[in-house]
């Protein structure tokens, strides 16, 4: 697992897994902390308000159909991020996610690394691996902690 190809996969895997744990870490903290959407979650009329601020309890009362909508999302994204041309394993820079409808990149949907010089993007993307390996070991906590209490010791009552 030393040769360039085999690196840049598992720095691309490492860079997905990492969002994917920011996503994750946010939407727990956001929902632990009471804020949610406003409106029904789908068509029989359940709120999101009614799902409540324990970030495990809110999922389990998600029906079926929205989890699946969650987890297709995360595969459609997933099965898009492999038909990058270079792909990641042929050259290609790991994480970057093609735009997907025209001009908005999810990558970077506001522009803000378009003006940088590959040096600052380095920079930049060092700097969120960072944050998605701290955001890996935060989500890992906050689920040990609601399983097994006092496992966190900084998470004394999640």
């Amino acid at each position: 697992l030393s040769n360039e190809e085999s690196i840049g996969y598992l720095r691309h895997a490492e860079t997905k897994h990492g969002r994917v744990a920011m996503a994750a870490v946010t939407g727990w903290c956001v929902t632990a902390l009471g804020f949610h959407f406003p409106g029904a979650i789908d068509y029989s009329g359940t709120t999101f308000e009614s799902l409540g601020t324990d970030p495990i309890a809110a999922w389990d009362a998600l029906s079926g159909a929205g989890k699946f909508q969650i987890i297709g999302l995360i595969g459609f994204l997933e099965f898009h991020s492999e038909l990058a041309k270079p792909h990641v394993m042929r050259g290609g820079t790991p994480g970057k996610i093609t735009p997907l409808l025209g001009p908005i990149s999810l990558w970077d949907p506001i522009g803000t690394m378009g003006g940088l010089s590959e040096e600052a993007k380095f920079v930049q993307r060092t700097k969120e691996i960072a944050n998605g390996r701290l955001a890996m070991i935060a989500i890992i906590s906050f689920f040990s902690a609601s399983f097994i209490p006092g496992s966190v010791p900084f998470i004394p009552n999640v």
